[in-house]
């Protein structure tokens, strides 16, 4: 069974980001993917501004990243990009930080002016980093991610648009399971 890692880049404890890839976790997991989520907001600051990845939950962080078939990243778009928390944990990656994975790209934000941002800021990087495919991203507006008293959702037309970028980097993730499978004895 494929692992997957969905980071969150938002250094917002009240992230409309987190909201978007637990909805994203919650599908996949239902699907039959083992799942975890990595928020870099969670990990020391001074360790990661000072790229000490020997430093324990830098390190856990990317042996995480390492083991995971598919990564989900996940972050608000701050200044036309995706966030300076985000960048400091990519680079902490190796060059080949993604070799062989499956990526899913997504952004939050308040503007569909910076829908561009994933194609432009974010998937350049991860194709940087050597990720094996990028599957199509998905833009989620801030508008369409409702919070309140009950459970935070997404309004049905961006939760649509959203699990059908899910259900094709699911079925990109199986399609690489499937020759690894078929080609043990």
């Amino acid at each position: 069974m494929p692992r997957l890692l969905a980071i969150t880049g938002s250094p917002s404890a009240h992230s409309r980001t987190a909201v978007v890839a637990v909805h994203v976790l919650r599908r996949l997991s239902h699907a039959g993917f083992e799942t975890a989520h990595l928020s870099v907001r969670d990990l020391p600051a001074a360790d990661l501004l000072s790229a000490r990845r020997g430093e324990p939950e830098i390190r856990r962080a990317l042996e995480a990243v390492a083991a995971a078939d598919g990564v989900v990243i996940a972050t608000p778009v701050y200044k036309a990009a995706y966030t300076g928390l985000l960048k400091a944990f990519l680079d902490l990656l190796p060059q080949d930080g993604l070799a062989g994975k499956t990526v899913l790209p997504l952004a939050t934000g308040g503007s569909l002016a910076h829908v561009l941002t994933i194609d432009y800021a974010l998937r350049p990087v991860l194709a940087a980093l050597g990720a094996r495919h990028v599957t199509a991203g998905r833009f989620v507006l801030d508008s369409s991610v409702e919070r309140g008293s009950g459970p935070d959702r997404l309004r049905p037309e961006a939760e649509l648009d959203l699990f059908q970028a899910v259900d094709e980097f699911a079925d990109a993730l199986r399609a690489v399971a499937a020759p690894a499978l078929t080609a043990t004895p």
